[in-house]
């Protein structure tokens, strides 16, 4: 299913309590909790209702303010708890600081190379020998740009990682490298081990020719 990222106002988006892609039904008012006297988009405070599972975002001034959990995209769930930790910290703070959520993500996917059987020092070097090993491109990128700007975030460099767009695209690829490393892998082989012995048994013979 495709996210949508949480946005004030808009008609439907990804529920950050439910993670359904649900219509919302808003009401909006200001700090004197008067309604109905201006246009909707004057008032700084905007309130939707998910009516999937019935729970509220709360924007102000067009930033999310209410869950406090951030708008990333819900976590693959499969992915590692060591890697689930830093990328729902690091959601947390998206809107406050993108800067620390990009650094966090890095430090997300560091953790992810050692999960996958590398040592975990040195990142740029794991995912070189991942790509050795036969690493998907796509995964490979994905984890370059992840690597690149969360460098970037901490060191001076050419991405701006104060956008919270081009920090939020990160949590997407994070989400990409856990499905092909982890999540098909898991899906395949549990559907390959249904096959009868027999069929299996043939399929070996063949590649062993």
């Amino acid at each position: 299913m495709n996210y949508i990222e949480p946005t004030s106002l808009s008609n439907s988006f990804t529920c950050p309590h439910c993670g359904t892609l649900s219509k919302q039904r808003w009401w909006w008012t200001d700090w004197n909790k008067s309604i109905g006297h201006q246009h909707k988009q004057q008032y700084p405070i905007h309130i939707g209702t998910c009516d999937h599972c019935d729970e509220s975002t709360m924007f102000i001034n067009d930033t999310l303010f209410y869950p406090d959990s951030g708008n990333a995209p819900f976590p693959n769930p499969e992915m590692p708890e060591s890697v689930l930790k830093l990328y729902r910290e690091a959601s947390s703070i998206h809107i406050k600081s993108p800067r620390g959520a990009a650094a966090l993500l890095r430090l997300a996917i560091q953790v992810l190379t050692k999960e996958l059987g590398e040592p975990g020092k040195n990142i740029n070097t794991d995912i070189g020998s991942l790509v050795k090993k036969g690493l998907p491109v796509i995964v490979q990128q994905s984890l370059d740009i992840v690597r690149v700007t969360g460098n970037d975030a901490v060191h001076p460099g050419q991405i701006d990682t104060d956008d919270r767009e081009t920090v939020g695209q990160l949590f997407k690829l994070v989400n990409v490298i856990v499905e092909y490393m982890i999540d098909l892998p898991k899906r395949v082989g549990g559907i390959y081990d249904s096959l009868p012995e027999e069929k299996k048994d043939g399929i070996e013979k063949r590649d062993n020719k």
